[in-house]
């Protein structure tokens, strides 16, 4: 067997050892995507609709089993008694993006496309800084994981670019 070819088989070897992970952060990506659709289907199907938003707000934090004496909830039941057609359709227009920007990025990640790569780097290192604020702001158990997983997800995207584009090198020494 050549030098080449044990090289390519190496090179074949890692560029399969990274799909499972790559895999599993493309199906979170996805479900991301999944989510703000439905959002934005629930707004769509609110616009056409005279609904009261600040019963619809308080309908949600109780199913969530969130006190309505907490500041938070207090914020967003707020938000919602000011919410207009203008701002639903705003709001639509982002979760659209959001999701397709998502499902792209899940793709680009399922096929192991390194622009999908960088893309989950930036992305992900992107939300950092409102994370650690949200924390320092409101410390609590659910921001510490969501900024812990985050991380994680950043650094391992991060180690897989290297390491293809490590082997990359190799392959053409």
């Amino acid at each position: 067997m050549s030098i080449t070819t044990n090289t390519q088989l190496r090179v074949a070897g890692r560029h399969r050892s990274h799909r499972a992970g790559l895999r599993t952060v493309a199906l979170f990506e996805a479900l991301k995507g999944v989510l703000a659709l439905l959002v934005a289907l629930a707004f769509i199907h609110m616009i056409h609709r005279d609904v009261d938003f600040g019963d619809v707000a308080e309908r949600i934090l109780r199913f969530l089993h969130f006190g309505l004496h907490h500041r938070l909830a207090q914020l967003f039941l707020n938000a919602a008694g000011k919410l207009s057609d203008a701002h639903i359709a705003t709001v639509l227009g982002i979760a659209i993006a959001y999701a397709t920007l998502r499902f792209a990025e899940g793709y680009g990640l399922w096929k192991q496309r390194a622009w999908a790569e960088w893309l989950a780097i930036i992305s992900g290192c992107i939300y950092i800084p409102f994370e650690v604020e949200r924390l320092v702001r409101h410390p609590n158990w659910v921001h510490w994981i969501v900024l812990l997983i985050n991380i994680l997800v950043v650094l391992y995207i991060a180690w897989v670019r290297w390491d293809e584009i490590k082997t990359a090198h190799a392959a053409k020494a």
